[in-house]
């Protein structure tokens, strides 16, 4: 007998990063991220009993992400036991180009994440979670941290915050106070600048948190910021909003830079990009700004009303220096969803 499910989830952009971790992949400090919409990833899962594992992606042959998703398979063996007598093959295809600080391993154990859990109840296993997404969210957190996010639509908290009533380290909540219609169709253009591997793994980088110098302050800050966004989700206040964002993204790089042994993921256009944004705000009073992932490209942030200026502005001056002049148009998603009805045995 074999079971096949198919999920596409998106990928998430974190407003207040997730910089260190701890065993096992538990947040060192709370985040909150936009869901995507347009940046997902398309999973197909099929389990037959025997053993194995086989990943295609992008339609090819991926053997070395064997290794990535038989970690995944161990990490939730506890949770799912019945994994041990299915073989799996996981056909994957994302939107968006791999390993370039779009979060696609967020995306990609997300839907992997969700097609287990579809799979758990088709046979008649046991969740340990009353709440399937909620099991699905503790299984995408063991796979990669920020993937917890990805079961949720709109705006997501990960991690345990005084500020956000919930809010747990082993799995991902939506964001429970109020939110200003605004942002909840807020836009992100990717601005491609690099599409290569990421100079250091996302495992790598928060490793380096460990030792630190700064860390204690920059956990109290994660925190400090998700209270201060209370409010300024619930009113629309898109200037305090962008500040805060832009905040911690040049944190997030700025623990890169300084930690031991240092990493600068980010490009010279993405600096070319970042002034050229903030001139922009500064001459316009336009309500635009930017946060970045691990990596060089830019996510340029705005809200729905002012589009068309933005992206005239996006097409006439950041074009120019991404990659081939490649971007992404994307907005707030309202999360995973499923691709086929729950798979019937064959």
């Amino acid at each position: 007998m074999s079971l096949t499910f198919r999920w596409q989830s998106p990928s998430n952009i974190a407003l207040v990063k997730y910089w260190g971790k701890r065993d096992p992949q538990l947040p060192s400090n709370p985040s909150i991220s936009f869901t995507l919409d347009a940046c997902h990833t398309q999973t197909h899962a099929t389990f037959e009993p025997g053993q194995g594992i086989q990943v295609l992606l992008n339609g090819e042959d991926a053997p070395n992400f064997v290794p990535k998703i038989s970690q995944f398979i161990e990490r939730i063996g506890h949770r799912h036991a019945w994994l041990g007598d299915y073989s799996l093959k996981v056909d994957t295809v994302n939107s968006f180009p791999h390993s370039s600080g779009i979060a696609s391993s967020a995306s990609g154990l997300s839907a992997l994440a969700l097609c287990v859990v579809d799979a758990a109840l088709a046979l008649g296993a046991p969740l340990q979670e009353s709440d399937a997404r909620r099991e699905a969210s503790i299984l995408s957190r063991l796979g990669s941290g920020s993937a917890s996010r990805s079961v949720y639509g709109g705006l997501v908290v990960w991690g345990a915050t005084h500020s956000v009533p919930g809010s747990h380290d082993e799995y991902a909540v939506p964001y429970p106070h109020a939110v200003h219609p605004m942002f909840r169709t807020f836009r992100d253009v990717v601005m491609l600048v690099d599409v290569g591997q990421k100079a250091v793994s996302s495992t790598a980088g928060h490793a380096l948190m460990e030792r630190h110098p700064f860390a204690q302050q920059r956990f109290n800050q994660a925190h400090q910021h998700l209270s201060d966004l209370q409010s300024i989700l619930r009113d629309g206040d898109l200037m305090p909003f962008l500040d805060l964002v832009e905040s911690e993204a040049l944190t997030l790089h700025g623990l890169m830079m300084s930690s031991q042994p240092s990493y600068i993921l980010m490009r010279p256009n993405t600096l070319h990009i970042i002034e050229a944004i903030r001139a922009h705000r500064l001459s316009t009073g336009m309500p635009i700004g930017f946060t970045l992932d691990a990596g060089a490209n830019v996510h340029v942030l705005f809200p729905a009303e002012v589009e068309q200026k933005a992206m005239d502005f996006v097409k006439q001056i950041l074009a120019p220096f991404t990659k081939n002049g490649r971007y992404i148009v994307d907005q707030v998603g309202t999360g995973p969803v499923p691709l086929t009805d729950q798979a019937k045995p064959k």
